[in-house]
């Protein structure tokens, strides 16, 4: 029987549309998104079904509808592959999810989290107004000693190690221009500035910690049943309390994605790893890092139709 490992993504995954044909046809996910909507007061199903896509991408909005999506389609895979299932990860957003799939964190409550966390992410970004952009092929000298080079007027530091060839860099906006500008004369292809809200990821969000933490330390978070891994640090995590913590740290601390599929790849050799939402972001990024990792997509009812039948196989 072969091993599962689940992937959740992160912010930048959402699209109007998504969810919609789940829920019309599975019972178990439109009872996710109904709970969803109860949970936080606002019909977050619809908007995940019609958009409208500006107000979906906002920050507040889009982490509880990818995570309400995630549970969904764990929702109505979990009795098939749930026995099989050996470890978790999500990309930033994309790790709360992975834990409410490993139970450690009930869906009603995984919801209003990161509903606090998109606003209170929202809020700094207002506050200390920031810029991310993604650096496509690498830099004859480390990312990061680009961005101290760059950090002259405010900080710029590497945000998301996405995968060999894509680093995302995050920080003041005079700052992330000034490193969008050495990563090309350091060799780098392109540099693209991202439509965000905030500089994710970097210093700029320290201010948030403390209403993270505060949220994290009222919910009730359990051990998780799986080993979920961590963005920080791409370790497996099985405790509540180290989960609590990097849970927090995460905010200003840079997404180690390539570390940590490498890490599942090596301790799962042979795992199918499982895309668990909208779009293919993982698939493309786990297919640079790991290429001989099985891989499989499920954020639509055909994908979750092609995903039993491969595993009945």
């Amino acid at each position: 029987m072969q091993d599962i490992v689940l992937l959740f993504p992160g912010q930048g995954s959402q699209v109007a549309g998504m969810g919609k044909d789940l829920a019309a046809r599975f019972p178990a996910a439109q009872d996710v998104f109904d709970a969803a909507d109860d949970a936080l007061g606002i019909p977050l199903g619809r908007l995940c079904f019609e958009g409208p896509d500006d107000e979906l991408t906002r920050t507040l909005n889009a982490q509880p509808a990818l995570l309400a999506h995630g549970a969904a389609v764990w929702a109505v895979v979990r009795e098939a592959i749930g026995d099989r299932v050996v470890a978790a990860a999500g990309h930033s957003l994309g790790e709360f999810t992975a834990y409410h799939a490993a139970d450690a964190l009930a869906l009603p409550e995984a919801i209003k989290l990161v509903r606090t966390r998109g606003e209170l992410m929202f809020a700094e970004g207002n506050r200390r107004p920031g810029a991310m952009a993604a650096v496509l092929g690498t830099t004859a000298i480390p990312i990061d000693e680009v961005c101290r080079l760059a950090s002259t007027d405010g900080v710029v530091v590497p945000a998301n190690y996405n995968s060999p060839g894509q680093t995302v860099i995050s920080g003041a906006v005079s700052a992330v221009e000034r490193a969008m500008v050495l990563v090309k004369e350091h060799g780098a292809k392109r540099a693209i500035r991202l439509n965000v809200s905030g500089a994710f990821h970097s210093p700029l969000m320290a201010d948030a910690a403390a209403g993270l933490t505060a949220a994290i330390e009222l919910a009730h978070l359990a051990d998780p049943r799986f080993p979920v891994y961590a963005n920080v640090n791409a370790q497996p995590v099985t405790d509540a309390a180290l989960a609590r913590r990097l849970l927090v740290e995460q905010l200003t601390a840079p997404v180690q994605w390539t570390r940590e599929v490498t890490a599942l790849a090596e301790r799962f050799p042979g795992a199918l790893f499982v895309e668990m939402g909208p779009g293919h972001v993982l698939k493309g990024l786990v297919h640079k890092i790991a290429p001989a990792a099985p891989f499989a997509s499920c954020g639509t009812a055909a994908d979750v139709d092609a995903l039993l039948t491969r595993i009945a196989a």
